[in-house]
């Protein structure tokens, strides 16, 4: 007989209990963790210009020269301008001094070309990082984004990777229709086989929408079934996965650039194994009796669901090696019991990415699986404390906010509503896969588990029973398969390591920034040199460590409650001596009193 499926993180969540959380039409703040300037570089101001002379020129050389030549430039045109130094090209940086405008520049740059030893003449300009904030209206709520603490890093890897060219399976419910994911949807599906169950007055067939899996009454799926709304859980799924970015509206995905193919299983009372086992054939290219060839093979699947079972069925095993043998990646959430993973199916077949939820504090939450049987975690969320009766929304802020439906039973209007469960934790998993295969396509789907394990950061707070090899960090682990800068940050010939990202600092909680030291042998010095720049409304409220890479702590900075000066700006030594030097240090902020918040705006190492 064909074993059940139901649907995980959905029962203390529903649509109904949830209604006053919809999606608002006003444009929040962006965080200020990943506030850019949207404006572009042709607003930001030019301060420098650089001069390449001919080569016979003696400015050419001449370090003495290039200044004398700068300070005649600067009589000529009323500018204080001098020689700042030279570059890699032998051209030279000359500084216009503060305060220089348009016009200015312009009168500088024709003093250079009318010189008959100048070359050539053009302004520093900045360049800004191209992952700016995206102007999705509820972005500001994603925290399982971006938030130091909770969050997966994501907006760090969008510099490198958005997931185009990668299609994505939801083995889930089916598709309620929604305009912020409409456009990065492809045909899927539906494998519900029992007519009743799939609510469309047939079986199998090429419409994959959410016919909605409402149950009228207590009992009617099992003893002790209870009724319920209709979930829309597929939609929600695809949304983390894929929701369209700069939209201006709702949400982001992890993998915006990446396509989602809706594979309907779960209906009326869930779905049964031999479905899923089907779909996941069919989604990941391979052939299934009496239906039609998939168009748009998935290189990712994602199973937010799972049953009761000590053992991995032969039907699950072999659609999902199958899968795997076809080049596709295969994620599945762990399950909501508080249990050991190992008593749960899919969850505990072989060759696929088994994945726990963490809350916003950065714990594993109080209902996920756990056990050796991780590989790795992802935000999740709480909707409701652990204590607080099972079917409350007492902390929706806490949730994972994605697309859904308003429908109490069939479909209606479309919204956005916050999840809880390690259904919503495993499509950022599978979000993050999608971007992986797109910026490396021959990444196997186990060089991908590889680095999503290598790559993730151990949970900042508690995790009783095992949660892998930690959360998942999206912009660590692109940078580890493409070559990349994963913080952000400036490895300078110097020896100075610099991340210029902002992290917010909110109120009485925990910011890290990190700096990957790559390439320098032996030990730190015992003069290691931090560099600190961060913004705040009382520094009083502060407390800073540097985190060697080992986990050892070096107090830069005590709380003072009598310090209600502004900001931090400051250069620490450190004794670093007994620390190796190449590593990831991270420099920790710590709020701990009310009423002010900031960022860490930058930050060095100088070795």
């Amino acid at each position: 007989m064909a074993a059940s499926a139901t649907i995980l993180g959905v029962t203390a969540t529903s649509s109904a209990a949830l209604a006053s959380q919809a999606g608002s039409s006003d444009r929040p703040v962006a965080p200020a963790a990943q506030a850019m300037a949207q404006d572009g570089p042709e607003d930001a101001p030019v301060e420098k210009v650089i001069v390449t002379y001919k080569s016979r020129a003696a400015e050419a050389d001449s370090n003495s020269a290039a200044k004398s030549d700068a300070a005649e430039k600067g009589r000529k045109t009323g500018e204080k301008l001098s020689f700042e130094r030279r570059l890699a090209d032998g051209a030279a940086l000359v500084d216009l001094g503060a305060g220089a405008d348009a016009k200015d520049v312009t009168e500088v740059m024709k003093a250079f070309r009318a010189d008959s030893a100048v070359a050539s003449v053009e302004p520093d300009i900045r360049a800004f990082p191209t992952a700016v904030t995206p102007n999705d209206t509820d972005y500001a709520k994603q925290w399982d984004f971006f938030e130091p603490t909770g969050g997966m890093n994501v907006p760090g890897a969008w510099d490198t990777t958005t997931g185009s060219g990668v299609t994505v399976a939801v083995i889930d419910t089916g598709y309620a229709s929604h305009s912020d994911l409409s456009a990065n949807t492809v045909s899927g599906y539906d494998f519900i086989s029992d007519s009743a169950d799939a609510r469309d007055g047939s079986g199998r067939d090429s419409d994959p929408s959410d016919e909605g899996d409402w149950n009228a009454t207590d009992n009617e799926c099992y003893s002790g079934s209870r009724a319920s709304d209709s979930s829309w859980h597929g939609t929600h799924v695809a949304g983390t996965i894929a929701a369209t970015a700069n939209n201006a509206k709702g949400v982001a995905g992890v993998a915006y650039g990446a396509k989602v193919q809706h594979v309907r299983v779960l209906g009326k009372c869930g779905g049964s194994s031999a479905d899923i086992a089907d779909a996941i054939t069919w989604a990941s290219g391979g052939s299934v009796p009496g239906v039609p060839a998939n168009p748009n093979p998935s290189k990712v699947i994602n199973l937010s669901l799972g049953g009761a079972s000590s053992t991995c069925p032969t039907v699950y095993r072999n659609a999902i090696n199958g899968a795997v043998s076809r080049g596709t990646t295969v994620v599945v959430a762990a399950g909501n019991s508080n249990a050991d993973v190992s008593g749960f199916t899919p969850a505990n077949c072989a060759n696929v990415i088994n994945v726990a939820a963490t809350s916003r504090e950065g714990n594993r939450t109080f209902y996920s699986n756990y056990g050796s049987g991780i590989d790795i975690s992802a935000p999740g969320g709480e909707t409701r404390r652990g204590t607080d009766t099972p079917g409350t929304v007492t902390t929706p802020e806490n949730g994972i906010l994605s697309t859904l439906n308003s429908g109490a039973t069939t479909q209606s209007a479309e919204n956005y509503e916050p999840y809880q469960g390690t259904s919503m934790a495993a499509p950022h998993i599978a979000g993050l896969a999608a971007l992986l295969k797109s910026a490396d396509s021959s990444l196997t789907p186990a060089a991908i588990e590889t680095a999503l394990k290598d790559n993730a950061r151990p949970v900042p707070g508690t995790c009783s029973g095992g949660c892998g090899a930690g959360i998942a960090d999206a912009a660590k682990t692109v940078a580890a398969v493409t070559g990349g800068d994963p913080d952000g940050g400036d490895g300078g010939a110097d020896g100075t390591f610099t991340n210029s990202s902002n992290v917010t600092i909110s109120d009485r909680s925990t910011a890290v920034s990190s700096v990957s030291v790559p390439g320098l042998t032996g030990n730190a010095p015992s003069d290691l040199k931090v560099g600190v720049d961060i913004v705040h409304t009382y520094r009083g409220d502060l407390v800073i460590d540097l985190i060697a890479p080992d986990g050892s702590a070096y107090r830069l900075k005590n709380s003072s409650s009598g310090d209600s000066a502004d900001d931090v700006h400051a250069t620490y030594t450190v004794d670093a001596s007994s620390e190796l030097a190449a590593g990831d240090w991270k420099l920790q902020v710590r709020d701990v009193y009310r009423g002010d918040t900031g960022y860490i705006d930058s930050w060095s190492l100088t070795f």
